[in-house]
């Protein structure tokens, strides 16, 4: 097995959003905001190569919305899916997987493409299953009001008229070569993949810890739909992570790729390191 970090580009977010009920007085010091109140953060995604299998564990917001939507999101930087793919000597046909850990646009976006004379959607790897999970995707085709700008029909629909969907079952240690664990504070039924590299624990934590900076329980976006879950889950998962000396793997931050943890003497989970997955692995 190997596993390589894929980046999508960067886009900016509300920071008060990002940080929750925490006050800018402190977070502008973490991640600094422009004058529009936006910080800017990473779209970060897994690469895992296990045998004849290439899965990809989400896909960024992709390229086919409008110049007004991605007005809205400030898309910056060098790096594309492709240019991150082509740097590890690989292509969107290559990809025999696209794992979903849920189908927020920034997640997904990635999945569709415009088809070729623009009349229509398509894959945008047209040889890969596509892996979501029966709670998630009814929450998802079925959104509400408050996750309905989130969850985009052109990025979603076009996944199962393709034929390519298929649903995980259980932690999915069945059918892929790493198990989930399951959250639902931020939505409902956010899988986080754990994956076991060299005998470690690697997680990619999604939404549940977007940042490094959202380690510490309070850090709860306001995206959350139920924020009191995500506070537990956190706490819960936290501390397995350190007890586990898991490397975490943040979708968001915009620069730390990993993450290791430790108990401080206080008893609670901080941050104790950050590295690239390169670095952790060479």
């Amino acid at each position: 097995m190997e596993l390589y970090t894929i980046h999508t580009g960067n886009f900016k977010l509300d920071g008060g959003a990002m940080f929750g009920v925490v006050p800018k007085s402190i977070w502008h010091k973490l991640n600094p905001a422009d004058d529009n109140n936006m910080c800017s953060w990473a779209m970060r995604c897994l690469l895992v190569q296990d045998g004849k299998r290439l899965i990809l564990i989400d896909n960024g917001m992709g390229n086919k919305q409008d110049a007004k939507f991605f007005g809205h999101y400030y898309l910056h930087g060098d790096d594309t899916l492709e240019k991150s793919l082509n740097k590890h000597g690989f292509t969107t046909d290559d990809i025999t997987d696209v794992f979903l850990t849920h189908l927020h646009f920034d997640h997904c976006g990635g999945s569709i493409k415009w088809n070729k004379d623009k009349t229509g959607f398509e894959p945008a790897f047209k040889n890969a299953t596509y892996w979501s999970n029966p709670a998630h995707w009814e929450w998802a085709v079925n959104p509400n009001p408050r996750e309905k700008a989130s969850f985009l029909k052109e990025n979603i629909l076009p996944i199962k008229e393709s034929g390519q969907l298929k649903m995980l079952e259980g932690n999915g240690s069945k059918q892929l070569p790493f198990s989930v664990l399951y959250a639902f504070g931020h939505t409902d039924s956010m899988m986080l993949p754990r994956v076991m590299y060299k005998n470690r624990p690697v997680v990619f934590c999604a939404d549940l810890l977007p940042a490094r900076w959202h380690i510490p329980l309070p850090y709860v976006m306001a995206y959350d739909v139920r924020p009191l879950e995500s506070l537990k889950e956190k706490e819960k998962l936290l501390n397995r992570f350190c007890e586990e000396d898991t490397v975490l793997v943040f979708e968001h931050d915009p620069l730390a790729e990993c993450g290791l943890l430790e108990k401080t003497e206080r008893g609670s989970i901080a941050l104790k390191s950050v590295h690239s997955l390169k670095e952790l692995f060479s």
